[in-house]
């Protein structure tokens, strides 16, 4: 199949207005802080990296925070934002005659200044010259560097560092928090990109959906979709490695790693649990189907798909500003272990089931996390929040209040895992509540995760991702039946 789709082109005004927003949101924080609005915000991209001690180059990808200023593709560059004139200056690096011969022309600081819509583009090893050059204020220029902990990775961003920093004054605590912040709350250009990227990924799923038969590997699936979305949809890269689980695998929440490589074969009557999206300009999606390989769901498959689905439609009901996601969470547990309770997976009272954490049982994962720039999109603890520390629930990316124009992903799932199934079931807290009789059938099931990116809009949220989630909708599709995606049209997506 080919695609309704094609690659947009991304206006560069994109970064012209994060570098805006990110100015206000300092100026004003100087401002409530009396502090003087001086200084320049400096950024160092991302580096080229080699193989281990090769000279192979790995497919660069530029630092996040650096591509939401500056929207930079090369590696090697640094950014600067002046707070006093608000103009930016980007640093290139200076190239040897010899790249020319073996890596393309090489581009005259105003195709940079020109094309990335930049105040002034300047060489790398000018950095200290120029930004003490622009200085006017008494004393050493103050430079506000990025530094601060990415609470997912438990890694800190690394401050920018150049040959002359020490004639300088360092700020390592402003930026971070808010730039960050920055990053939570998308522009609409910024909510184009991601709607991009679901599309176009939300009709690679349907096409692997579509072609899956039993005898296949799991790593087919993976080539349909990267395929598909390199294709048809110019995405180079993707957010993340893909999990293409079938049977068992489905059990594992992030299949497809080295270690377990997506090549395991398709089985008739086992559930296939598909995780992959693709990334269009540094934007991501993360979308999560999961269907019976043989096309036709049994009555535990449905029992499992159902109790998922009704919870991922459940929470998109309710989320809207002012929602706390750690209760987004627990309605989602809720409503799987109702469902299970029905199927007589579990028994007892469901209340008693989710202050036993028995819910974390079957979804130990969070419900959901931020999405933009990267998959587990940073801002996910402001200062003061805590990560709880119950089971299921310290997992969660984030714990906070829902805000106007933050895209996150809702992905609850159900998962037959043995390393917590024993466990549960030896624990005289909730070895009451599994029915161990029937548990027995699901020994080998895997499970079920549904995942759609959502926008929280004024009045609610807007589902972003567009594949069949009804039973019927993904048996048809299986069977050959169309799946039309729209264009949007919708005001949310107008940006590009």
């Amino acid at each position: 199949m080919a695609s309704s789709l094609s690659p947009p082109k991304v206006p560069m005004e994109l970064h012209v207005g994060n570098r805006q927003k990110l100015l206000e949101s300092l100026r004003h924080h100087l401002s409530q802080s009396t502090l003087p609005l001086r200084g320049f915000v400096l950024l160092q991209g991302g580096e080229e990296q080699t193989r281990h001690d090769t000279d192979h180059l790995e497919l660069f990808r530029q630092e996040s925070y650096f591509a939401y200023l500056f929207g930079v593709r090369e590696p090697g560059f640094y950014g600067a934002i002046d707070v006093e004139s608000g103009e930016s200056i980007l640093f290139a690096p200076r190239l040897p005659d010899e790249y020319a011969v073996w890596l393309g022309e090489i581009k005259p600081l105003p195709y940079f200044k020109e094309h990335y819509m930049v105040s002034t583009a300047c060489f790398t090893d000018e950095i200290a010259s120029v930004l003490q050059e622009r200085y006017k204020g008494p004393g050493k220029p103050l430079l506000f560097l990025l530094h601060g902990l990415n609470t997912d990775s438990n890694n800190f961003s690394t401050p920018a560092e150049f040959e002359g920093i020490d004639d300088f004054n360092k700020d390592l605590t402003t930026l971070h928090p808010i730039l960050t912040e920055c990053r939570v709350i998308k522009s609409e250009m910024e909510i184009a990109l991601i709607q991009y990227a679901n599309d176009i990924s939300s009709e690679a799923h349907v096409e692997v959906m579509r072609k899956a038969k039993v005898g296949m590997k799991e790593y087919q699936l993976e080539s349909m979709f990267l395929h598909h979305t390199y294709m048809y949809g110019g995405c180079r890269h993707c957010s993340y490695t893909c999990i293409c689980a079938t049977g068992d695998n489905g059990a594992v929440l992030h299949y497809g790693h080295a270690a377990a490589p997506n090549d395991k074969t398709l089985e008739d009557g086992g559930m296939a649990l598909l995780d992959m999206g693709a990334e269009y300009h540094f934007y991501g999606s993360d979308i999560t189907c999961s269907f019976p390989i043989n096309g036709k769901f049994t009555s535990d498959q449905s029992l499992i798909y159902n109790a998922v689905l009704d919870a991922h439609n459940a929470v998109i009901s309710a989320m809207k500003p002012g929602v706390i996601w750690v209760d987004m969470h627990i309605l989602a547990e809720r409503v799987i272990l109702e469902a299970l309770k029905k199927g007589q997976v579990v028994v007892g009272d469901v209340d008693e089931m989710v202050t036993a954490r028995l819910g974390a049982v079957f979804m130990p994962h969070g419900l959901g996390h931020f999405l933009g720039l990267d998959t587990h999109d940073p801002g996910g603890y402001l200062k003061g929040l805590e990560r709880r520390k119950e089971p299921g629930l310290k997992s969660l990316r984030t714990v906070r209040e829902l805000q106007e124009g933050m895209v996150i992903t809702v992905e609850p799932g159900c998962y037959f895992i043995n390393a917590l199934l024993s466990p549960a079931m030896n624990s005289p807290e909730t070895s009451k509540f599994i029915n161990q009789g029937v548990i027995k059938r699901f020994n080998d099931f895997g499970g079920v995760r549904i995942e759609s990116d959502v926008l929280v809009t004024a009045a609610g949220c807007y589902n972003m991702t567009k594949c069949p989630r009804e039973i019927k909708e993904i048996e048809a599709v299986m069977a050959g039946a169309p799946w039309p995606i729209k264009k949007t049209t919708s005001n949310h997506v107008n940006g590009l």
